[in-house]
């Protein structure tokens, strides 16, 4: 018997090579996941890089999917399309450039914290790339453990940086999908 479809989202990523492509390319390999439908994508955001200096600004954005895939099944499968996109994981360089990041922010009402699979994505709270698109397909959902919805952890993390919201993320920049 098939799984109920649960609501998951994915954050994108891309600092390498022609990012829109990737990121286009990502959303339409992962809307054809089987037994997965693409609910919302959100605009491409421009964000500068998180980690070491000299590297590319980033385009970000956040898909909200329906999906019959445990979180496991799905987390490999975005490994799997990172890999077609030519990401190639680093452990010494955690946060260096990629062709392509693929992360699993939230499924359903689950929490999880095995090795590799962390969810909801343990720094969801805090990073603005990830929550200003987020809000954007999921504003109302609620993070498991955080006691408040996207929308809600989108707005104190703005009050903390004492900053208001832009189209594009942290530099301003809004790109069309």
């Amino acid at each position: 018997m098939p799984n109920a479809p649960v609501t998951a989202c994915i954050a994108l990523g891309s600092n390498l090579g022609d990012r829109r492509a990737h990121i286009l390319a990502a959303q339409d390999a992962i809307a054809s996941l089987p037994g997965t439908r693409l609910v919302a994508s959100s605009t491409l955001h421009e964000t500068p890089p998180v980690g070491p200096p000299g590297q590319d600004d980033y385009l970000n954005a956040c898909l909200r999917i329906e999906t019959s895939l445990q979180p496991r099944d799905l987390l490999e499968a975005l490994l799997s399309i990172e890999r077609d996109r030519g990401r190639v994981r680093d452990p010494q360089k955690r946060w260096g450039p990629r062709t392509l990041d693929c992360d699993l922010i939230l499924y359903g009402g689950l929490t999880i914290d095995e090795p590799g699979l962390t969810l909801p994505h343990p720094r969801l709270h805090q990073r603005l790339f990830v929550l200003q698109p987020l809000a954007e397909v999921a504003s109302d959902l609620q993070v498991p453990g955080m006691d408040a919805s996207v929308g809600l952890l989108l707005q104190r993390l703005l009050r903390q940086r004492n900053a208001e919201p832009t189209p594009g993320g942290d530099s301003g920049a809004s790109v069309a999908p």
